[in-house]
């Protein structure tokens, strides 16, 4: 863990977050969906946010300047599983900003037929997760050769929780749309929650933003990157924690 960032405690959300508080008509709540707001579940289709979560968000929404959500999700399909009015929803890790990532879809579909195992259709990617599997290791072995395929066809493989992703080869990310949103909406401060590697992009993006005050947060888990957990500036134990975390802005 690097300098400076240390697990969520009460005494440290006054020091870490004060700006924000403080200025919330400059500034920007950026959150993660799966594993952020939502628990992680089995079938991504059965994901929904907590509603004394969406009760949290919604008061959020009516505080800060900007209160957004960055999902892998098509933005569609993230809007209806965290289902709050007057949230800004970035689907497909931001590749929906960036009109060149639709010429991949035929593409996408057409290498995703020929994978014999079950595809999560999100539009801009696809997904074949490995968590329902009876033996996760032949499963993430399999995976692997079907990202060294996906690579040859031109396409951009990522390994996340237990699920391998495959999307266009465009420099959309999350870090882009990180950098697209405050700078759209004007804000001098943010934060950005995730727990995944996709979320590396979006911490990334908060540094290139050129922002007064950052505060990456790392929602940890066994199955996460050690890496975020290292970069972040504050680390809680999963949803719950950080449901009281944003509990106190």
């Amino acid at each position: 863990m690097r300098r400076g960032a240390s697990p969520y405690c009460r005494r440290v959300l006054p020091s870490a977050l004060r700006p924000l508080a403080e200025a919330p008509d400059r500034s920007a709540i950026l959150l993660d969906i799966d594993g952020v707001l939502a628990p992680i579940v089995p079938r991504p289709e059965d994901a929904a946010v907590p509603e004394r979560t969406r009760r949290l968000l919604e008061r959020l929404v009516r505080r800060y300047r900007l209160v957004a959500c960055l999902s892998g999700r098509a933005g569609a399909d993230a809007a209806r599983v965290v289902g709050v009015e007057g949230v800004v929803y970035v689907g497909s890790h931001g590749l929906e900003l960036d009109p060149e990532a639709t010429r991949w879809i035929r593409n996408l579909r057409e290498f995703a037929s020929g994978v014999d195992w079950p595809v999560e259709d999100k539009g801009l990617t696809v997904s074949f997760h490995y968590r329902p599997a009876a033996d996760e290791g032949a499963a993430r072995a399999y995976l692997e050769q079907v990202a060294g395929q996906a690579r040859k066809a031109g396409l951009v493989p990522r390994f996340g929780r237990k699920v391998l992703e495959l999307r266009p080869p465009v420099r959309a990310d999350k870090g882009t749309a990180v950098v697209h949103l405050v700078e759209r909406h004007r804000v001098t401060y943010a934060l950005y929650a995730g727990d995944d590697s996709t979320d590396l992009d979006a911490f990334r993006g908060l540094s290139e933003a050129g922002l007064e005050q950052t505060v990456r947060i790392a929602v940890a888990s066994q199955e996460g990157p050690e890496e975020l957990r290292e970069l972040a500036d504050i680390v809680v134990a999963g949803p719950d924690a950080l449901f009281e975390l944003l509990d106190g802005l």
